[in-house]
Order: structure tokens, then sequence, then C-alpha cells
């Protein structure tokens, strides 16, 4: 079936496993200090889905966890795989693989992650997608100092797909998966 024509039961069907997708998330306990927001972007009309949360940590430890694109999938739980494929000058190549719609549908891609800058006394680590299954994916991690010993950390993910979705359920969902990001980033960080 040619990925740009699906049938309106396709449709129907996706649509509804979005809505129920972003209805769990919704109702998830998993965000209980996290905030979950959503960014404009130039690059899509669909807006990013994004999440922060505070980590009692110093910056410079969680940059070194957000770094370690190949350790992703053993503590993030929506994480199937993550692996280092390559590096390009400081630049960083990774496999990435992530169920959504309730593992009916898996994101595959590659994604290039660009050495993290200091702006504005904020690191920021960006990363576009070099190939994969879905029209477009940009992820930009953000780890500001917040006190003594403690940091903000935000995860901004754009996902465009290649299914006609309406952009606010991408969105939401989006949203869900940077809240658990962040929050399995923290925990993660304040074990060790």
């Amino acid at each position: 079936m040619n990925s740009h024509r699906r049938s309106p039961l396709a449709f129907a069907i996706l649509a509804g496993a979005l809505a129920l997708s972003s209805t769990a998330a919704a109702s998830s306990d998993t965000a209980k200090d996290s905030v979950r927001y959503s960014v404009r972007t130039p690059h899509s009309r669909i807006e990013a889905g994004a999440a922060r949360i505070r980590i009692q940590a110093s910056p410079d430890t969680v940059l070194g966890q957000v770094t370690k694109y190949d350790t992703y999938a053993q503590f993030m739980k929506r994480f199937e795989k993550s692996r280092v494929v390559g590096r390009v000058g400081d630049r960083t190549d990774v496999f990435m693989q992530v169920p959504i719609l309730h593992g009916s549908y898996k994101i595959s891609c590659f994604v290039r992650f660009e050495a993290p800058k200091l702006v504005n006394g904020e690191y920021v680590i960006e990363g576009h997608m070099t190939k994969g299954n879905v029209e477009r994916l940009d992820a930009t991690w953000r780890i500001r100092r917040v006190g003594e010993g403690a940091s903000e950390v935000k995860l901004e993910l754009l996902v465009v797909p290649n299914l006609p979705v309406p952009g606010s359920m991408v969105t939401d969902e989006v949203a869900y998966a940077a809240d658990q990001a962040v929050t399995s980033l923290r925990t993660h960080v304040e074990k060790h």
C-alpha cells in the first residue's frame, strides 16, 4: 500500500489509536512534577511536543548522561533501540527505534546529534533525522542550572509523520514521550 494514500478506515483506526494514547497520557501520573508544553518551530505546521523537569544534579552531570546516546534504551521506557552508528567530526549518528500508539507503529530513524553548545548559560544539544520512516524528526535537549546542584532539563521533540494525522494529536503524543524521557532521565541521574 502506498504510504501517502491511506484508506479512510486506516485513518480512522490511526486517529482512534492516537486519541486513546493521548487520553492515557493525560491520565498518567509519570509527570508528577514535570511540565508538558508545545513549541512552534519553523520546520512544520505541527508543533513540537516538549517537557521539562528539575533534576538534583549539576548541568555537567546531566549533560554527560544526555550525550550517552547508546544508553537511552537502558533507562528510557519507550526506547526499544538506541545505538551509536558513527561519528562525523563532533557530531554523533544514532539509530533509534521507538514504538508509539501502544506499539502499533514504530518510529525507526537515524538521528545526527550536534555537539553540545553553551548558549546564554544553557547547554543545547540538537538532533535531526537523516533517514527514517517519518517525514521529519528533530530533538532538542536544553539543560541549565537552577540552583546549587540542580538543573532544569527540557526536551523538545518534533515528529512529522508520513500519515494523515491531525497535528494536535501528534503533538500530544510527542509531549507525552518527552515527559517520559525527562522523567526517566531524572530517575536515572539521581540514582547514580
